[in-house]
């Protein structure tokens, strides 16, 4: 590990507890504070997510949350229901900047979703979380709020399988941690790179391109760096992420899509072709199915029309 990382452990890795709810609402002032669930049929967690947030983090006690955005990205189950019906607002993916069709992909909702909040730090919650913890918000929004030089927080947690402690984060472990420490060494002591769980000043995020699927995450940690350097990041420990783990196959398209993102940022030149075959058995023995490997991104919101207009207004 690099030198330069090791300090930053040091300097820039703590715990949820280290800030107390009462230092941060200090810090606050007039700061205002967004909190956005990208969801796609979610019904079964997003409402108590959205619950824990309103209930510890939007009171007159607590009033650590201004705005809390559910961006419903097409679901087919009763999860804007659900989400509205818990106390978040409810925005559909579609109704977001009309004019540019949207894609499919959690990077292409994450995007939206600048336009249609106002915080001055915006924080990503995935809406799969099972028994969820406010601490997933306090703790990343904590350091953006007590410490003006940091503009971007990953959440790092532990992430069961099933029962087995720690076997988590398998595209992580596998493609991820590898592309990180080989290309960007500065970035390798992020403990959960392609976590879901980040927050980030919005002078930031408007400045970045946002990879449409499941390369955001990578992507806007990467670019960060380059654009406003090491010390400006940090992480937070906030103790044991417990969601909805997917499939093989589905890990595999994911880890594609991430390589992508990394060859793309990596080399503006040739780049392979950007489909994955993967097998499945059938009745007739293994049959190929190929699928196409997220490429598209979007460009920093600040360059869209509608967003500058916005500001101005």
């Amino acid at each position: 590990m690099l030198e330069e990382v090791e300090r930053w452990l040091d300097r820039r890795s703590w715990s949820v507890a280290d800030r107390p709810l009462e230092r941060i609402l200090a810090a606050k002032r007039n700061t205002k504070v967004s909190v956005v669930l990208p969801a796609l049929n979610e019904e079964a967690t997003v409402g108590d997510i959205v619950a824990v947030i309103r209930r510890e983090l939007m009171s007159e006690a607590v009033p650590l949350v201004d705005e809390l955005v559910v961006i419903d990205s097409g679901s087919t189950d009763r999860t804007a229901e659900v989400a509205a019906a818990a106390g978040a607002r409810v925005v559909a993916r579609d109704a977001v900047l009309p004019r540019i069709p949207a894609v499919p992909g959690k990077g292409e909702v994450l995007w939206r979703s600048l336009m249609v909040t106002t915080g001055d730090v915006v924080c990503f919650i995935d809406a799969d979380l099972r028994d969820f913890s406010a601490d997933f918000v306090s703790g990343i929004v904590g350091p953006l709020l007590t410490d003006p030089d940091v503009d971007f927080v990953k959440a790092m947690y532990d992430r069961p399988f099933g029962d087995t402690p720690g076997q988590g984060g398998r595209v992580t472990e596998l493609v991820a941690r590898p592309l990180l420490n080989l290309h960007w060494p500065q970035l390798a002591g992020f403990v959960q790179p392609l976590g879901g769980e980040y927050a980030a000043r919005r002078s930031l995020l408007e400045q970045l391109p946002f990879p449409v699927g499941y390369g955001v995450e990578l992507g806007l940690l990467v670019d960060a760096l380059h654009t406003v350097g090491l010390d400006a990041l940090a992480q937070v420990d906030v103790g044991v992420r417990k969601h909805r783990h997917q499939d093989g196959l589905a890990l595999g398209r994911m880890a594609a899509a991430i390589y992508r993102t990394a060859q793309l940022r990596l080399s503006r030149g040739h780049l392979v072709r950007p489909r994955l075959t993967q097998f499945e058995r059938g009745e007739k023995g293994f049959e190929p199915r190929t699928y196409a490997v997220d490429t598209e991104e979007r460009p920093p919101m600040a360059e869209i029309a509608e967003y500058a207009r916005r500001r101005v207004a």
